[in-house]
């Protein structure tokens, strides 16, 4: 196996462009659906967020099995790839099919539409996507500074086309309606996918190339949850994302409610966004001079500060757009170097343990972004179904629903802050690089 192989830049760019195109989604999931649900298809908070819920229980269990199916596919384009390519059309379907709820059912068909689609997409599809695409960066190489710089390029495209995206739904939904712009996500994120997952190889399998051995699952799984660093991946992305989807959840009803300017949707989505992308160049310096793990401090302590100024700005756009900034240069290292890790987790785990487990390691980022996602936009729609609020054209808007929407959109995403950094503390794996590394080039 070529432990040292170096990685093509167009294959750097390609594998962050299919990052981004599962972003896609995710600003639709965390940004988007909350809104749509309870203000265009016309469904309750409550019932919605009561949704988000049930379904995370749905995608532990398809995550883990995923994660154990990736491990134990082996064919000639690879363990990840093939199910990187599915996940392409997959991912327009489930799309389309999400935000199209048929506005001819009552309400309890349209929650079972919901439900039905909701669980479609997040639960199979995007289990589907997400393993594949985590489980591909540590399968092209196993060099600690490529696999360092590919955590980098999937960041970048995952915030870039994360941001162009976010500046677009807006108006394309005003402008064309949710089935256009649906249709239109829908097929650039399937497009986006589809050009890493055709261009990009894993290291050891060429087309029609050598096979590795595979684990049974009965032994992988038992070595991954003795794994301390499994269930701290784990934590930071639920944390991560749920700081994330609750913030950009809650922002839509900051702009529509307290601000009364819906378009200052897209100021707040790129300054929620650009800033956290730029920082990320700066991740393969800190990382080498000091680790990830300082990168993802710097990231928490600034999100904290981020937060508090928004909570201070009241009304005063100046300093929304302010915090939003600091906030999004903390929540760049966050979704990023926590990507980063995923490699050297794995190491990590076959150096102590004995078992190289791409697949059900990748798990852990994958379930912990949809768990944070999912319970980020829940946690949005608990707060506004507990002060009342009732969405649609001129339905009244009371004094509890903006304070509970100013909290939710500052001070309890300090909350979170706080929580992320004692987990970052914790997340010290880079300490036994000298030993795992070791131990991957003896190999």
């Amino acid at each position: 196996m070529e432990v040292k192989k170096k990685v093509p830049l167009l294959n750097k760019i390609a594998y962050g462009v299919g990052t981004g195109g599962g972003c896609v989604f995710n600003q639709i999931a965390a940004a988007f659906l909350l809104n749509y649900y309870t203000d265009t298809a016309l469904i309750g908070a409550g019932a919605i967020a009561t949704m988000f819920l049930i379904c995370r229980i749905f995608d532990g269990i398809s995550d883990l099995v995923m994660g154990g199916i990736v491990d134990k596919t082996n064919t000639k384009w690879g363990k990840a790839r093939p199910w990187l390519i599915l996940s392409g059309p997959l991912t327009l379907l489930g799309i389309v099919l999400l935000m199209n709820v048929p506005m001819g059912l009552g309400e309890s068909g349209k929650l079972v539409y919901a439900y039905a689609t909701y669980i479609f997409m997040n639960v199979i599809v995007y289990t589907i996507y997400g393993i594949s695409n985590t489980a591909l960066l540590p399968l092209m190489s196993r060099d600690h500074e490529e696999t360092t710089m590919l955590a980098t390029f999937s960041a970048v495209g995952n915030n870039l086309i994360g941001l162009v995206a976010g500046m677009c739904i807006t108006p394309l939904v005003l402008n064309l309606g949710w089935t256009k712009a649906s249709i239109i996500l829908g097929a650039v994120a399937c497009i986006l996918i589809l050009f890493s997952g055709l261009l990009n190889k894993e290291i050891g399998t060429e087309e029609g190339g050598v096979k590795r051995e595979t684990v049974p699952m009965k032994e992988q799984l038992p070595a991954v949850l003795k794994n301390k660093y499994f269930y701290l991946l784990l934590l930071i992305g639920v944390f991560s994302l749920l700081m994330n989807a609750n913030a950009i959840g809650a922002q839509i009803y900051y702009c529509n409610i307290v601000l009364n300017n819906p378009m200052f949707m897209s100021v707040l989505m790129t300054a929620g966004q650009l800033p956290g992308l730029i920082i990320l160049f700066a991740m393969p310096y800190i990382s080498k001079r000091w680790s990830k793990q300082m990168f993802l401090l710097i990231g928490a302590v600034l999100l904290i500060v981020g937060f508090a100024v928004t909570g201070f700005a009241g009304e005063n756009t100046t300093m929304i757009v302010v915090g939003t900034v600091i906030r999004s240069l903390g929540a760049g290292p966050l979704l990023s170097a926590v990507f980063a890790l995923v490699p050297d987790v794995v190491e990590y785990g076959y150096w102590k343990f004995g078992i190289r487990s791409e697949g059900l390691i990748s798990s852990a980022q994958s379930i912990g972004s949809k768990v944070g996602i999912g319970l980020g936009s829940a946690l949005t729609g608990w707060i506004l179904a507990g002060v009342g609020y009732v969405g649609g054209p001129g339905a009244p808007v009371t004094d509890a629903v903006v304070n509970a929407v100013k909290f939710d959109f500052s001070w309890l995403g300090a909350i979170i802050g706080v929580v992320i950094l004692v987990i970052v503390l914790m997340l010290n794996v880079e300490k036994y690089a000298p030993e795992y590394l070791k131990n991957a080039e003896k190999e």
